[in-house]
């Protein structure tokens, strides 16, 4: 390989750093990267070649799991962009997102049954496609990354609050 360790997840797999990607040419990619580094090819050239390749395996696995998952192929790009979403440290995010936050916990707070938590469920991934559309916008048109990293912020919120009302669903008995 031609490449170093360093080299950053979208050199490695050949794509353009940007945040619109097709999944199935980051697999495509994955393969072939998988194949190339496994290990076993390198078993004639001793100990030192493997584990070599093993550093690569698992940079490549790395490096795959943080571009198929939009949410960290998103704070990736901010943070090679110099924006990083530092979200411990951070928490700014768009004013209207914060009423709307506001909103889904009290939404969540009554909800009763399981047809309360499905309409909340859908507004979640309505705002999540929203959001997700800004991020493009913001990275890949408008070339914002720090406004990027506030709708990055954003989706966290979004994700780990689905996973709140997945645990209700959970207490209701889906």
């Amino acid at each position: 390989m031609n490449l170093h360790l360093q080299s950053s997840d979208f050199e490695l797999f050949g794509l353009p750093e940007r945040f619109a990607q097709d999944g199935a040419a980051i697999d495509a990619r994955w393969k072939e990267l998988q194949r190339q580094a496994h290990p076993d090819r390198f078993a004639a050239e001793g100990a030192a070649a493997q584990r070599v390749a093993m550093q690569w395996s698992v940079r490549i696995n790395e490096a795959y799991k943080r571009l198929k998952d939009p949410l960290q192929r998103a704070a990736y790009l901010c943070e090679l962009r110099g924006a990083p979403i530092n979200a411990q440290d951070n928490t700014a995010m768009p004013s209207k997102f914060l009423i709307e936050q506001m909103e889904w916990r009290e939404a969540l707070e009554e909800a009763q049954d399981e047809e309360a938590l499905e309409r909340l469920e859908v507004q979640l991934r309505q705002s999540r496609q929203e959001v997700l559309r800004d991020i493009e916008q913001l990275l890949d048109r408008d070339n914002a990354a720090a406004a990027a990293a506030g709708q990055v912020r954003a989706l966290m919120f979004i994700e780990r609050f689905g996973q709140d009302v997945q645990d209700r669903f959970e207490q209701l008995g889906r």
